[in-house]
C-alpha cells in the first residue's frame, strides 16, 4: 500500500484535485494547515539527506553547477514570458513566477533514478537549490515584480529559513545522531510526504473552486507549458555542452520539476489564494510529465546500450522520491 502511495502519484494527484473541489465548502478555511504539511514534507527530505549529499561531487561539479544555475534562471524568465503570452492575471502570474523561483522539488530524485540519471548529482542538486532557495526565492521575486507587487522580502526570508532550513536540518541532524532510529521510520517517510501534498493540492483546488471554473483551463495550459519547458531546456542546455546522457536527463528532471508545494505555501501566506493556484496544479502536471519523460528515456536505452549511471547503486532508495 505504501509503494503503491507513492508510485501512482501521478494518479493521485488529479484525484486528489477532484476531491478538493468536491468538498470545496469544507475546504474553505483550511489554508492555515498549508505550511505545516510543508515542514513535514521538508523534514522527510531531511531525514532522506546524508551530509554528503550537500557536497558537489567532485566529476560533476561543472554540472551541478549548471543545473543549479538554470534551476533559478530558465524558471524564472520562462514563467513571465508564459504568464505575458497567456495574459494572465497580476494574481495567477505571481503564482507562475512563484513556482519558478522556488528550488527543485524532490520527486526529481525518483525520476532521475527512473530515467537511468545520475542519482547522486540529482541528490546533491536537490539539496544545493533547496539550500539556495531560502535566499533567492524572495531576491528574485522582489527583482523582477518587486515595482508591480508588494514583495516582503525579509517576511519571506525568515519565513523559508524556519520552512525549510529549520526542518532540514534537523533531519540531517536526527540521521547523523539516530542512523538506527531513522532507518526503521525510513519505509514511512516518502508517503507521509506524498500525503502531505496531496493534502495541499486538495487544500488549494477547493480554496479556489471558484476561480477554477473560470481559469481553471488556462492554469493548466500555463504550468504545463513552465513544466515542459523546463525540462527541453534543461537537456537542451547539458547537450549543447556536451555532457552525456545521464547528466543531461539529471539536468533536464531538476530544472523542469519543481518544489511547487513550497510555492504555494508561500503563496498562501504572503500574498492571495488565488495566486496558489499554478503551484497546486504544476504539482500534478510534474509527476505526470516527469514519468513521462522517465519513461520515454528507459525506451531510448531499451533499444540500444542501457546508460546506467554509476551512481544508481547508491544508498539512496527510489521510494525517496515525493
Amino acid at each position: 500500500m505504501r509503494n503503491m502511495l507513492v508510485r501512482l502519484f501521478a494518479l493521485w494527484a488529479p484525484v486528489a484535485a477532484g476531491l478538493g473541489y468536491a468538498c470545496a465548502p469544507l475546504l474553505q478555511h483550511s489554508g492555515d494547515l498549508i505550511v505545516p504539511l510543508l515542514t513535514l514534507v521538508m523534514l522527510c527530505m531531511g531525514l532522506n539527506l546524508r551530509p554528503r549529499d550537500f557536497i558537489a561531487l567532485r566529476e560533476c561539479r561543472s554540472a551541478l553547477l549548471l543545473g543549479v544555475v538554470l534551476q533559478f534562471s530558465v524558471m524564472p524568465v520562462m514563467a513571465l514570458l508564459i504568464a505575458s503570452l497567456l495574459q494572465l492575471d497580476n494574481e495567477l502570474t505571481l503564482g507562475l513566477l512563484l513556482v519558478g523561483c522556488v528550488a527543485g522539488g524532490t520527486s526529481s530524485n525518483v525520476m532521475t533514478y527512473i530515467a537511468g540519471g545520475n542519482l547522486a548529482l540529482s541528490v546533491s542538486m536537490t539539496a544545493c537549490s533547496t539550500l539556495l532557495g531560502a535566499v533567492l526565492t524572495p531576491l528574485l521575486l522582489q527583482t523582477l515584480v518587486g515595482t508591480t507587487v508588494e514583495v516582503p522580502v525579509t517576511d519571506m526570508l525568515l519565513s523559508l529559513f524556519r520552512i525549510i532550513l529549520v526542518p532540514v536540518a534537523t533531519g540531517v541532524t536526527l540521521v547523523w545522531m539516530f542512523p538506527r532510529a531513522v532507518n526503521a521510520v525510513q519505509q514511512y517517510l516518502a508517503p507521509a510526504s506524498v500525503l502531505a501534498i496531496l493534502s495541499i493540492i486538495a487544500i488549494v483546488v477547493g480554496m479556489n473552486a471558484i476561480l477554477f471554473e473560470t481559469a481553471g483551463l488556462l492554469v493548466l495550459l500555463a504550468t504545463l507549458a513552465h513544466n515542459v519547458s523546463g525540462l527541453m531546456l534543461g537537456y537542451g542546455a547539458a547537450r549543447l555542452l556536451r555532457y552525456d546522457e545521464t547528466v543531461c536527463r539529471t539536468v533536464a528532471i531538476e530544472v523542469g520539476m519543481q518544489n511547487s508545494g513550497l510555492a504555494t505555501a508561500l503563496a498562501v501566506k504572503f500574498f492571495t489564494p488565488a495566486s496558489a493556484m499554478p503551484g497546486a496544479v504544476f504539482s500534478i502536471w510534474l509527476n505526470i510529465t516527469g514519468s513521462i519523460f522517465a519513461g520515454l528515456c528507459k525506451r531510448l536505452d531499451q533499444g540500444g546500450d542501457a546508460r546506467s549511471s554509476p551512481m544508481l547503486s547508491d544508498s539512496h532508495s527510489v521510494d525517496k522520491g515525493y
